[in-house]
């Protein structure tokens, strides 16, 4: 459980009483932890024995590796090439099986579902699983147990996991609350795909960890259902806001 504080200085900013989550305080330091221990949680004995496969540039890879370990089942990553290696060397410190394959997120993920399938492992995807999403939705839940008076919430968007586990923990609450996605102009497929207009993302972003190609399935139907709208921001203000 992470602390919801007051940012004073926001709120000035802004002219609204901005609250913020502070998930970087996780062990692996994203919210991305959350959805990886309740996927392992969920599964059978069996599933356990056979190990688990995941494919990330990143914060899931970290965070199935590490409650992989925690829980004594076998973990391999497949990682695109590119990866930065502080996150290679963080993953394989959980004693991960860490395998670079691909240029892309794309490319590993492909090469990821062919492993599963010739080694039976069990692929943890790290957006387009109920699970998954149910783990992140968990940020919501405490963040109203905290603020009940929240009458907002803004989520960044890459794959939608953490949105629509967002927008079912709001839809539950007493009163209503808004809750809002946000991408990067240059990465707005789950914008695009709720406009009913064809995905086009690409190039370089200082928001990489949302750089995401394309949403989930199951996570945009969530979004549909529950009416979320997805906003979209230039680079030139989020390097501002930093």
């Amino acid at each position: 459980r992470t602390p919801l504080v007051h940012s004073l200085t926001l709120s000035d900013i802004t002219g609204a009483e901005v609250w913020l989550k502070l998930e970087h305080q996780q062990f692996v330091a994203s919210f991305k932890e959350r959805g990886a221990a309740n996927r392992l949680l969920t599964l059978s004995a069996e599933e356990a024995k056979r190990g688990v496969i995941a494919m990330s540039a990143g914060n899931h890879a970290q965070g199935v590796a590490y409650h992989a370990h925690r829980l004594g089942i076998a973990a391999t990553i497949v990682m695109p090439k590119p990866t930065p290696f502080v996150k290679v060397s963080r993953t394989r410190h959980h004693a991960a099986r860490v395998l670079l394959e691909g240029e892309t997120l794309a490319e590993s993920a492909a090469f990821a579902r062919q492993l599963a399938a010739r080694d039976n492992l069990v692929f943890v995807h790290p957006y387009d699983d109920a699970a998954v999403i149910a783990g992140q939705g968990t940020v919501a839940l405490e963040m109203l147990e905290d603020g009940p008076s929240l009458d907002c919430i803004v989520v960044p968007v890459g794959g939608a996991g953490l949105a629509a586990g967002c927008a079912i923990a709001a839809a539950q609450h007493t009163s209503p609350v808004e809750v809002v996605g946000v991408e990067v102009e240059s990465y707005a497929a789950a914008a695009q795909q709720l406009a009913g207009r064809p995905v086009s993302v690409g190039g370089a972003t200082i928001a990489e960890g949302i750089a995401v190609g394309d949403v989930g399935a199951l996570p945009l139907a969530i979004l549909r259902a529950h009416g979320i709208g997805v906003m979209t921001v230039p680079e030139r203000l989020i390097e501002k806001a930093v």
